[in-house]
């Protein structure tokens, strides 16, 4: 593999989120956005200078109307994956803890799935390894 100086590494945050019932949040992407109708974990880009951990508390804060502490979020595994026109590279980290009722607030949809059902939900392809984790080790 050679290396390519014009494709970009975006550095995006995401979480899964589990309740008392050990179901995790997925949010649907909304029409109008790049991979539009499929299921994502919650998240977005880290911004310049910006800790990818204070990255996740503003976007579940912008995305969901949550709080969380970053004492409560547990690094868990990334993904690493090559689009056509970038390179993802997305941590993902566990709550179990959290403030406020979940909203969608910029998604079409919610749904708290069990980790073995995950993959019964389309997801982009750099969210696909990190379904089988959540099965395998939640």
């Amino acid at each position: 593999m050679t290396a390519d100086p014009s494709l970009r590494t975006v550095l995006v945050v995401a979480v899964a989120l589990i309740d008392v019932d050990g179901r995790v949040l997925i949010a649907k992407r909304p029409e109008g956005k790049q991979l539009a109708g499929l299921w994502e974990f919650p998240g977005g880009k880290v911004e310049p200078g910006e800790r990818p951990e204070a990255a996740l508390i503003r976007e579940l804060r912008e995305e969901l109307g949550i709080e969380v502490s970053a004492s409560c979020l547990s690094p868990f595994v990334f993904a690493s994956h090559a689009y056509d026109d970038f390179h993802l590279l997305m941590p993902l980290y566990l709550c179990r803890r959290w403030e406020g009722t979940v909203v969608a607030r910029e998604h079409s949809a919610l749904a708290w799935v069990r980790p073995e059902k995950l993959a019964d939900y389309p997801m982009p392809p750099a969210d696909d390894p990190l379904v089988a984790w959540l099965r395998d080790l939640l």
